[in-house]
């Protein structure tokens, strides 16, 4: 690997392939820790992630949001403290295939609703990117007055809904009704052979 240090940040090649960019510290000796680097230990110990100097680091630095906070705060209350914040890091993991900004809209979603799992805010962030990327103008559910927009809908009825209808036949089981007459028909002829 090869790491070239510019004026503001620094960026690391493999064979010519740029595979990190991180922001250049200018205090001397200065440490900055990504929360992101840190997830696959903090999810096998979530006791640790409260105190991590890592997650100060993004509060400080406005990727920890106050919505996190808020969302983290009620899946403690209701997972639990330890499953509380296991959820919380399974969350901070979609933002490897997500951007931030719809991950957040997917805990401000979720946690409107009372849904405090990853799979919820996923979805929920999913569809906030799904909309960011639809037409102005686009078909749109009706807005009902006195309601607020669709809640939350869970992941297994949004699979049911994208996928292709089953055009297959319903099985049958008349082959094995026959077959079943003809045991029956051959163990009738051979019990009245064995008894004579």
């Amino acid at each position: 690997m090869r790491v070239v240090l510019h004026a503001s940040h620094l960026v690391v090649y493999e064979k010519n392939v740029d595979v990190a960019r991180h922001e250049r510290l200018i205090a001397k000796g200065g440490c900055r820790l990504d929360l992101d680097h840190y997830l696959e230990a903090l999810i096998r110990k979530p006791g640790a992630f409260p105190g991590a100097t890592a997650l100060e680091q993004a509060r400080s630095a406005g990727k920890f949001t106050p919505v996190h906070d808020a969302w983290w705060a009620q899946a403690r209350k209701v997972h639990g403290e330890r499953d509380g914040t296991r959820a919380l890091i399974e969350v901070l993991l979609l933002n490897r295939y997500l951007p931030h900004e719809h991950v957040v809209a997917g805990l401000a979603t979720a946690l409107r609703a009372g849904a405090l799992t990853s799979d919820a805010v996923a979805l929920e962030a999913r569809k906030a990117a799904q909309a960011e990327d639809e037409p102005i103008g686009g078909a749109s559910m009706p807005a009902v007055p006195g309601q607020t927009p669709a809640g939350v809908t869970s992941l297994h009825e949004w699979r049911l809904a994208h996928l292709p209808p089953d055009t297959r036949p319903l099985p049958s089981v008349t082959l094995y009704d026959q077959l079943l007459r003809r045991r029956r028909a051959s163990g009738s002829e051979h019990r009245e052979g064995e008894a004579q």
